[in-house]
């Protein structure tokens, strides 16, 4: 088993990191926010105040207009406006260090323009640094945007609940509310904590949990999740579950949790960076005094630009600030519709499945019985129905309870003396006749002829005689979800080699679902067991990379043991929760081929914004060797890479999947 349940508890969403191990770059912490509907200038200011002196001492150096701007007084002009810039990224180098972290691009940037400073390339060193800033406001700004999707799942959590304690409601913090007290909600409220329903019935806006913008409507006694919102009426509601284990938390802990569980490209940068932060240096070091043996008109300061020229381009910031917020986003975009994975890892997994292995009950049907034909013979429909509902009310099967759901005028038939005969249906009286209502042993083990169109239905038909004669039968059936077929085909088109269904059904059953939706191959009559050693016997095939798509709950195992585990449906399912890679919480399947899809999408940005740092850095590095690149030059290569890797990751969250 590759999974296991995370510890981490529910605080930590509001505990933003302060210093991360990566220095700025490392920013994808889910943090709590500060209120933002409205501009926020107070940290721009410092760069606008920078960007105003540094154009001036520019206009003042070209155009002549300022005689005395020379000496100290150039020095003094350039250096503040350095400084609201400079120094919080000095500062931050200096804590770098304290802290045992020496190569930080914060300790590059401050090199580099101290160094600048130092060879009289004042207007230069107060770009570079000017435009890091800038650079780390705008990572900031396309930060806050890729959290955005996310956060709103923050938003839901409820923050009181009305109790019923002492003859009277009182508010109380949801996280000390008990299991089985009585919470009233009143419209417009979200929903404190999971629980069913007292009122007679309630309508809830749920798009925050699933991403279903249609409101759902329940009756007394059904399930209502925390973080829903009431939208009819004062309502009340009995706790089942303390707000720690209720649906919200939970996701609310996995969504933070996701951008723990980092992907392999994502760590891999990470260590790249770290070992390469002071490989650049070393090589600056050795550019700027190494020439001094092989060059005869070795000139210091010239050396030493291209060197500090080198170390602003190698600044690693747009791979480490981008990488991250790539897979941040591709996380969003999921959350936003209706889609959770557990961490980038699975972003990444969604792009090798070349394998889908579906579950049939709950999965691509509604897992409810309904009455697909009626078949009376000799009798007028609406009278033969009274008759089998007559016998069925005395029955607690499920198959029982969908025909109870038929619709008949009139008065209702009254059934007495009803037994059961084992394993194969009921015998009673109805109105003063013998009734028989069942499969086909207990019509041929009393001697009544059965139709032999029955031989060809698979489906699970009731059989019912009346007066020891066949009367005709129901055609009991579960059925497909609407999206069903458009899933199938979906999934296809994403590229998906092989899909198979898997269900503990009957095998019969199994293979007309599996043949009317045109899957590859399907088996029934399968035990939880069952299905595991096939998904692990597929798995098993070096060329296979297996997603299982299960309700959660009897498909545990499997979704645990496949390479990506999908559940349907998650949102109710504590078992989903736990166990699944990917949560689909609309309980749509089609929502399979769109998991997919984001992953592809959220690779492809990632690996073009690795191609595009890569590329730029190489072309610059080369030339700024070369004497060839000037410190403006450097600036784009680093900062300027930085920002166009970081609008290409913004991207995702405007992408629309079909």
């Amino acid at each position: 088993m590759k999974k296991g349940k995370s510890n981490n508890n529910n605080e930590k969403i509001n505990n933003p990191t302060q210093h991360p191990e990566n220095g700025c770059c490392d920013t994808m912490e889910i943090a709590s926010e500060e209120p933002t509907s409205r501009m926020n200038l107070r940290p721009y200011i410092p760069a606008i105040f920078s960007f105003i002196m540094l154009m001036a001492g520019i206009l003042f150096d070209y155009l002549g207009t300022f005689p005395h701007f020379t000496g100290w007084i150039r020095i003094l002009w350039y250096t503040v406006a350095y400084v609201p810039v400079g120094f919080p990224v000095i500062l931050e180098g200096w804590k770098s260090i304290k802290n045992g972290d020496l190569f930080t691009e914060f300790l590059l940037m401050s090199i580099a323009t101290i160094g600048a400073f130092a060879i009289g390339e004042y207007p230069e060193g107060v770009a570079v640094m000017l435009f890091y800033a800038v650079g780390e406001l705008f990572q900031s700004a396309a930060v806050k945007k890729a959290k955005s999707n996310i956060k709103a799942l923050l938003d839901v959590r409820p923050n009181e609940a009305l109790v019923y304690r002492e003859n009277d409601y009182i508010s109380v913090n949801p996280e000390k509310v008990a299991i089985g007290e009585k919470v009233q909600v009143r419209v417009g409220e979200k929903i404190p904590l999971d629980g069913i329903l007292l009122s007679k019935k309630g309508s809830f806006n749920t798009a925050a949990l699933t991403g279903e913008s249609k409101p759902d409507t329940i009756a007394k006694g059904e399930k209502v999740f925390a973080g829903s919102i009431n939208l009819d009426g004062v309502i009340e509601i009995e706790t089942t579950k303390e707000f720690k284990d209720s649906s919200i938390a939970r996701i609310l802990d996995m969504v933070q949790n996701a951008t723990a569980r980092k992907s392999k490209t994502e760590l891999f940068i990470r260590k790249f960076a770290r070992i390469y932060t002071p490989i650049v240096v070393f090589l600056a070091i050795g550019l700027t005094f190494l020439p001094y043996f092989f060059v005869d008109d070795y000139a210091f300061s010239e050396w030493l630009y291209r060197a500090l020229i080198f170390l602003v381009i190698s600044c690693p910031c747009a791979l480490v600030i981008s990488i991250p917020l790539g897979y941040f986003g591709g996380l969003g975009a999921a959350s936003k519709n209706g889609i959770l994975f557990k961490g980038a890892s699975y972003l990444d997994e969604m792009t090798k499945v070349n394998t889908v292995v579906m579950d049939k009950t709950g999965t691509v049907t509604k897992g409810v019985f309904k009455i697909k034909e009626i078949k009376a013979i000799d009798w007028e429909e609406p009278e033969f129905m009274k008759y089998l509902m007559a016998m069925e009310e005395q029955s607690t099967h499920p198959i029982a309870k969908a025909i109870m759901e038929y619709k008949a005028d009139g008065e209702d038939f009254q059934a007495s003396e009803v037994r059961e005969i084992a394993g194969k249906g009921l015998k009673g009286t109805v109105n003063g006749k013998t009734v028989l209502v069942g499969n086909k042993p207990l019509m041929t083990s009393s001697n009544i002829k059965v139709p032999s169109e029955t031989d060809n239905i698979v489906e699970s038909i009731v059989m019912v005689s009346i007066e020891n004669k066949f009367a005709g039968y129901v055609i009991i059936a579960d059925e497909l979800k609407e999206d069903a077929h458009e899933a199938i085909k979906q999934i296809r088109e994403s590229g998906i080699s092989k899909i198979i269904m898997l269900s503990g059904d009957k095998d019969s059953i199994t293979q007309q679902v599996a043949k009317e939706m045109g899957v590859d191959w399907a088996k029934g009559g399968l035990l939880p067991e069952d299905k595991l050693a096939e998904v692990e016997k597929l798995m098993a095939e070096t060329d296979n990379k297996v997603a299982f798509i299960g309700d959660g709950i009897n498909d545990a195992p499997v979704l645990a043991a496949s390479d990506v585990g999908i559940a349907m449906g998650g949102l109710g399912s504590d078992v989903a929760i736990e166990t699944a890679d990917v949560i689909i919480q609309t309980d749509q399947p089609s929502k399979i081929a769109r998991a997919i899809k984001i992953g592809r999408s959220t690779r492809r940005i990632v690996w073009q914004n690795i191609g595009l740092a890569f590329g730029v850095k190489a072309v610059v590095l080369v030339l700024g060797a070369g004497g060839l690149a000037t410190m403006w030059e450097a600036v784009f290569a680093d900062v300027g890479v930085a920002l166009l890797a970081i609008l290409n990751a913004v991207r995702l969250q405007k992408m629309k999947w079909k």
